[in-house]
């Protein structure tokens, strides 16, 4: 362990499970007390259950990150808690409906936008201005892949991926001087809740692995390493990055 994030504070969004728990756990192991946020309590409980259990501080914050009042409420109380936010990862997401664009329906193009854009919108929106009262901070976005290039039959999915990607880099300028570094990662096909659905096929399966340059699928724990890693000082002159995790994916 490099004890990167002694006495810093992270936020991590989605932390109830897969990459936002891989993510609440590394920051934890670097040093850093770790707020759990999430909309699924069991999940997020779990997190911080397994966090303190090897010896890291944690604590639990339900929140729908769709909604801006839930949103100002998660970063008020993170600095009732802790005292400040040096940290936050952006990783609250769902993948959506599975459909061509004329058979994809309103409801779930919006939900996915209002979940995948509007959240990681909401979320800088708070956490930058908490960042500028103490004079800087690092924020990590999950993008994707789908951020980078085009995948059928999940436009809204592919949408807010790619918004999140631009988001990333306007913000990154807009803060650039103010200490504040904001960067994305944009996994591959990782070891997940959604992709342990959507890979029960057989055929789905084969086809994402030859998707694949590496052969194989990546694990929570890797994306994980290039989060943190981003909100280090080793990565202090990296901002404005949608950095694929992806085992060369998008290098085809």
């Amino acid at each position: 362990m490099a004890n990167w994030l002694v006495g810093k504070v992270a936020l991590v969004t989605g932390a109830g499970s897969g990459i936002g728990r891989a993510a609440a756990q590394k920051f934890a192991q670097e040093g850093a007390k770790v707020i759990v946020a999430d909309i699924a309590e069991d999940g997020g409980n779990e997190t911080v259950h397994v966090i303190r259990e090897a010896g890291g501080e944690a604590t639990f914050i339900k929140a729908d990150v769709s909604q801006a009042k839930e949103v100002e409420a998660l970063i008020s109380r993170t600095v009732d808690i802790y005292g400040r936010l040096d940290c936050a990862l952006n990783n609250a997401g769902i993948d959506g409906s599975y459909a061509p664009i004329a058979d994809y329906s309103e409801a779930d193009f919006d939900r996915v936008i209002g979940i995948n854009l509007k959240g990681v919108w909401l979320c800088m929106k708070y956490e930058v201005r908490q960042m500028l009262k103490q004079g800087g901070g690092a924020i990590v976005n999950t993008s994707s892949v789908s951020g980078l290039i085009g995948y059928p039959g999940i436009t809204a999915y592919t949408a807010s991926k790619h918004a999140v990607a631009g988001l990333t880099k306007t913000v990154a300028l807009e803060y650039a001087t103010a200490g504040i570094r904001v960067n994305a990662v944009c996994p591959g096909v990782i070891e997940t809740p959604i992709t342990e659905r959507i890979a029960r096929d057989p055929q789905v399966k084969a086809e994402l692995l030859a998707r694949q340059p590496v052969h194989r699928f990546g694990t929570p724990q890797e994306v994980a390493n290039a989060i943190v890693w981003l909100c280090s000082d080793e990565a202090s002159f990296m901002t404005g990055v949608p950095m694929p995790v992806d085992g060369g994916w998008v290098a085809l």
